[in-house]
């Protein structure tokens, strides 16, 4: 079952790397076999104010149902980053972090990792302060075969959350 899926990342960073992971459906014979519908956001409301940002991410995670966090070398700490994570567990979205740092950008270079951002953000679960990389899988876009398995891993976090 293809998912509404919000993606979350550094954009000026990124953006390169992120586009492998957005388009890898491209190769596949329609979005129902790569697991999602693309429901993500560009950053061009940023000229726009805060409120209008907040705005746009709100409107984007509407429908949705999973938000992948890929996660760069500077991912983690991102004002905006924090505030669709922070909206995505007031929501009840399903959430999985993506590690993008192999993935080689048009240089041919790949990055160091990045702290994962869900290590910042606990929630109480059963009287317990838990984190969030606790609760939601993070795995690596290279290693683990992302291209492949990515579908797999946004059913998993629906069902996580119990969509």
């Amino acid at each position: 079952m293809a998912r509404r899926v919000f993606f979350t990342f550094h954009y000026q960073r990124d953006i390169m790397r992120v586009n492998v992971v957005w388009n890898h459906w491209l190769t596949k014979p329609d979005a129902q076999s790569a697991g999602y519908w693309d429901h993500s956001l560009w950053e061009e409301t940023k000229k726009q104010g805060d409120d209008a940002i907040k705005k746009m991410i709100d409107e984007g995670l509407s429908g949705t149902s999973v938000t992948t966090i890929l996660i760069g070398q500077e991912t983690a700490g991102r004002k905006w980053v924090d505030y669709e994570i922070k909206r995505s567990v007031e929501r009840g979205n399903g959430i999985i972090g993506i590690y993008i740092h192999k993935i080689k950008n048009t240089n041919g270079s790949t990055d160091r990792q990045g702290r994962n951002p869900l290590d910042d953000w606990t929630i109480k679960q059963n009287g317990q302060i838990v984190k969030l990389s606790s609760i939601y899988n993070t795995y690596d876009w290279i290693t683990n075969n992302g291209y492949d398995n990515f579908a797999d891993e946004v059913e998993k976090a629906a069902k996580q959350a119990g969509l």
